[in-house]
């Protein structure tokens, strides 16, 4: 039995976490996270959340901009990426940071020797 909608919003929704996966690990390897905030299959539209510790980073512009470029190259049902940084959850996420689906919940990653953020690709 399919679980998929009948406009294939649950296919698109987890091709787009796994592109979020898949594209950027280095946002989780960071500790930050990456989930769908709204989706909108009729008009091609996501909307992307980046929090953790994407909420302030310096690079986060570029990681949205890398998003944006290559989302609408792989997923063609998709012509327009928002993306929001800082708090606020998305589909399925927990209160305070948006959890892409699948995602591990782990402890908290860097240290008082690690170096910061590398580019995300």
């Amino acid at each position: 039995m399919s679980t998929e909608t009948e406009d294939g919003t649950s296919d698109l929704e987890d091709r787009i976490a796994n592109f979020l996966r898949r594209n950027f690990p280095q946002i989780q390897m960071h500790g930050g996270n990456a989930a769908i905030q709204e989706l909108d299959p009729e008009k091609g539209e996501v909307t992307i959340a980046l929090g953790g510790a994407c909420s302030g980073c310096g690079i986060s512009p570029m990681t949205i901009q890398a998003i944006k470029t290559r989302m609408t190259k792989e997923i063609p049902e998709i012509d327009t990426v928002h993306a929001n940084t800082g708090g606020g959850g998305g589909m399925g996420a927990g209160a305070d940071s948006p959890s892409v689906p699948g995602e591990s919940r782990g402890g908290k990653i860097g240290s008082d020797d690690d170096e910061g953020p590398q580019a995300p690709f």
